[in-house]
C-alpha cells in the first residue's frame, strides 16, 4: 500500500450516502428496494457501484426484502431498503426469516420519519425489530452510518441473524464529514451453498426447534452487546446520566454536555448489565430517545428508576429547543424556549401540484362529475384540497381499490372509484384490482399513468422502461395487465384532454361492472417537457367567473378585481407549461395559447 492511500479519505455524506458507501465497502452483492422518503437515495446511491453491487428497484418492498433473503440464502451479502411503513409491507418474510437466519450477511434499513414529514402516520420500527428478535443499530451521525453497516454485515454472518439498521429523517438526509478509511468497493466470494431444509423450510415440525435458538441467539447477542464498542459511556458529571441513542444522543450533547452520557449505537437486545452499571454510577438517570419510550420502558422494567419529566419527548421529531425544556425543567439553569409561530399575516403556502401536471384535471373532473374517491400514496394524495377536493380516503400503498370495492359491498351509493398512480398500481394495485375482477365488484380504478415515480423524486418502475441503472428494461403496459386478469372495459386516455376524460370516467363508472380507466399526461418534471408555447389570458374576454381558479394550477395569479370579490386570473409565464387545461375550462374562449 502506498502512502497515498493511507492517507484518510474524507468526504462530506448525507446518512443515506454513507450507508451506501459502507455497503460497497462491506462487500454487499445484491440490494434491493422500493423508494419512499426518507430512504430513497440509499439505493440511488449504491447504483454508483454497480459495478461490486447487484442493484434494482423492487416493485414493492416484500419482493426487496424477499429478493435480498434469496442473496442471503445463497452466501452473498445483500441489503434491502424501506421507508418506515414499507417494513409494514415486509414483515411478513422478515419474520419467517429471522427463523430461518442468514447465511451471507444481511442487512435491511428502516428510515423511520419522526414527525411525518413524508408520511402518512409516524412509527418507530425499533418495536418491529424487538418484535422480530433481531438486532438494532441506529447511527447518529454519517461516520456511524458508514461504519455500522460494514459492523452489520459482520453481526448478521457472526449471529446468523438479519440486522435493521435504524435511520430517521435527520440521521438520513443530514451531511457530515466521513472518514471512509481505505475505501475500496470489496468483491466478496460467497459463501458455499448447502442445502439444509430443516433450516430453510420452516414447517412446524422445524419451525419449533427455530423458534427455541432465537430465543437463545438474543442472549448470545445481549452478551456480545454488552462488549461492543457500538455501545460506549462518556463519562462527566455524575448528577446527571443520560441513557441515549441515534440523533437524540446529538442533542443531549448539545444541550448536556457536561453529564454523563450512555450512549448506544446496539440498542437491541438492550445491553442490561452496561445500564445498570452506568445506573448506578449516576444520581440521576434520564432517557432521551425519539418517538416510543423504547429503551425507557425496558430499563424501568429491570426496576431501575428513571426520572420523569413534564416536557413531551416522545411525539413527533425531537429537536435541541425541546431539550433544552428538559434541561430548565431538570436544572432551572436555561430559559425555556417557546416555539416561534408563523407570522399569521404571511399568506400560507399549501403543497400543491406542479403547472401542467395531468392528475389535476383527472381530479377536476371527478369532482365534476360527484364521485367518491379513493386515493393511494403518492403525489395525488393533493388531489384532496382545496379547491380540487376530490379525494375522500388514502389509507396505504394499494388500500384504494380494495377499499372502494368495501364500500360497494357496503352498499354505498352513487359514483365510487380509485386513484392510484402507475408505480402504485405495480407496488400493490395489482392484488386489488384482480380481487375486484374476480368478485364482480363494480370497482372503476383509474391509473394515473405518469410513466414515472414522482412523489419520490423521479425514479423508475416497470412501466418506464429503464433500471435503476438506467439500463432499457421492457415495458409492462397497464392496460394489457389489466386485459389479461380479464377485465373487458380498459380504456386508455389522454388527462390532458378533459372532454373525453369526463365522457370516459362516467361511462366507465356508470357502467355496473369493474373497469380500468389509464389516465396517461407524462409527468413534467422527469420528462423535462419543452414549453410549446404558453398560455395567456385576454383580459378584454376574461368575465372573472372564477371557473379556471378551480382548478388550482400555481401558474394561476390574482389580476384585476372587476367586481367585489371578483377577481380576472392572470398567468404567470415563468410556472405556465402550457398544457391547455385552463383553456378546456374556460367557457368565454378568453384564455389562448402565445409562442
Amino acid at each position: 500500500m502506498n502512502e497515498e492511500t493511507k492517507k484518510p479519505h474524507k468526504v462530506f455524506l448525507s446518512g443515506n450516502e454513507a450507508i451506501a458507501h459502507g455497503a460497497a465497502q462491506a462487500g454487499c452483492r445484491v440490494a434491493s428496494a422500493y423508494p419512499g422518503t426518507p430512504s430513497t437515495e440509499i439505493l440511488e446511491n449504491i447504483a454508483k457501484f454497480k459495478d461490486t453491487i447487484n442493484c434494482e428497484w423492487a416493485v414493492n418492498e416484500k419482493v426487496a426484502m424477499e429478493t435480498a433473503i434469496g442473496a442471503s440464502i445463497g452466501g452473498a451479502r445483500s441489503l434491502c431498503a424501506m421507508k418506515h411503513v414499507g417494513l409494514n409491507v415486509a414483515m411478513d418474510p422478515l419474520m419467517t426469516f429471522c427463523y430461518v437466519g442468514a447465511t451471507g450477511g444481511f442487512v435491511f434499513v428502516s428510515a423511520d420519519d419522526p414527525g411525518m414529514h413524508s408520511s402518512q402516520n409516524e412509527q418507530d420500527n425499533r418495536n418491529l425489530a424487538k418484535f422480530a428478535r433481531i438486532p438494532i443499530l441506529e447511527p447518529s451521525d454519517s461516520q456511524e452510518a458508514y461504519d455500522m453497516t460494514q459492523a452489520a454485515f459482520e453481526i448478521s454472518e457472526k449471529f446468523r441473524v438479519p440486522v435493521m439498521i435504524r435511520m430517521t429523517t435527520r440521521t438520513s438526509h443530514s451531511s457530515s464529514l466521513v472518514d471512509l478509511g481505505d475505501f475500496k468497493p470489496a468483491v466478496r466470494d460467497l459463501i458455499p451453498y448447502v442445502k439444509d431444509i430443516k433450516r430453510t423450510i420452516p414447517v412446524p415440525a422445524f419451525a419449533k426447534g427455530q423458534r427455541l435458538a432465537a430465543q437463545e441467539r438474543t442472549e448470545t447477542m445481549r452478551a456480545a452487546g454488552e462488549a461492543s464498542a457500538l455501545n460506549r459511556v462518556e463519562k462527566g458529571d455524575s448528577r446527571l446520566g443520560f441513557v441515549t441513542s441515534a440523533v437524540a444522543y446529538q442533542y443531549v450533547k448539545e444541550i448536556f454536555p457536561e453529564f454523563s452520557i450512555l450512549k448506544l449505537g446496539w440498542t437491541n437486545p438492550l445491553p442490561r448489565k452496561l445500564v445498570e452499571d452506568f445506573a448506578k454510577g449516576v444520581e440521576r438517570l434520564v432517557v432521551v430517545e425519539e418517538l416510543d419510550p423504547f429503551l425507557e420502558d425496558q430499563i424501568k422494567a429491570m426496576g431501575i428508576q428513571v426520572v420523569g419529566h413534564e416536557t413531551e419527548l416522545n411525539m413527533l421529531e425531537l429537536n435541541a429547543d425541546r431539550l433544552q425544556n428538559l434541561r430548565h425543567e431538570l436544572l432551572g439553569d436555561v430559559p425555556a424556549v417557546t416555539p416561534a409561530k408563523p407570522d399569521a399575516t404571511l399568506p400560507t403556502r399549501p403543497p400543491t401540484l406542479c403547472a401542467g401536471c395531468g392528475h389535476r384535471s383527472v381530479f377536476y373532473v371527478l369532482h365534476k362529475l360527484g364521485a367518491i374517491v379513493n386515493g393511494d400514496i403518492g403525489c395525488y394524495t393533493l388531489g384532496a384540497f382545496a379547491p380540487l377536493n376530490a379525494m375522500d380516503s388514502t389509507i396505504c400503498m394499494g388500500a384504494s381499490i380494495n377499499v372502494s370495492a368495501g364500500m360497494k359491498k357496503a352498499g354505498v351509493k352513487g359514483r365510487i372509484c380509485s386513484v392510484l398512480g402507475d408505480s402504485t398500481f405495480f407496488h400493490s394495485g395489482l392484488t386489488g384490482a384482480l380481487s375486484a375482477y374476480y368478485n364482480g365488484t363494480p370497482v372503476t380504478t383509474v391509473v394515473l399513468d405518469n410513466r414515472i415515480t414522482a412523489m419520490t423524486g423521479q425514479q423508475d418502475n416497470p412501466g418506464t422502461g429503464r433500471t435503476l441503472t438506467g439500463d432499457p428494461a421492457p415495458v409492462t403496459e397497464i392496460g394489457e395487465v389489466a386485459k389479461a386478469m380479464g377485465y373487458r372495459r380498459v380504456t386508455t386516455v389522454s388527462a390532458d384532454d378533459m372532454q373525453e376524460l369526463e365522457k370516459t370516467l362516467a361511462e366507465a363508472m356508470d357502467s355496473g361492472e369493474p373497469a380500468l380507466v389509464i389516465a396517461h399526461a407524462p409527468c413534467r418534471i422527469a420528462a423535462k417537457l419543452t414549453k410549446e408555447g404558453l398560455c395567456e389570458v385576454d383580459a378584454s374576454v376574461c368575465k372573472a367567473c372564477g371557473a379556471c381558479f378551480r382548478l388550482g394550477c400555481p401558474a394561476m395569479t390574482r389580476g384585476a378585481e372587476i367586481r367585489k370579490g371578483a377577481y380576472q386570473m392572470k398567468i404567470d409565464p415563468t410556472l405556465c407549461s402550457g398544457c391547455k387545461q385552463c383553456r378546456q375550462v374556460c367557457k368565454f374562449g378568453a384564455i389562448k395559447k402565445v409562442r
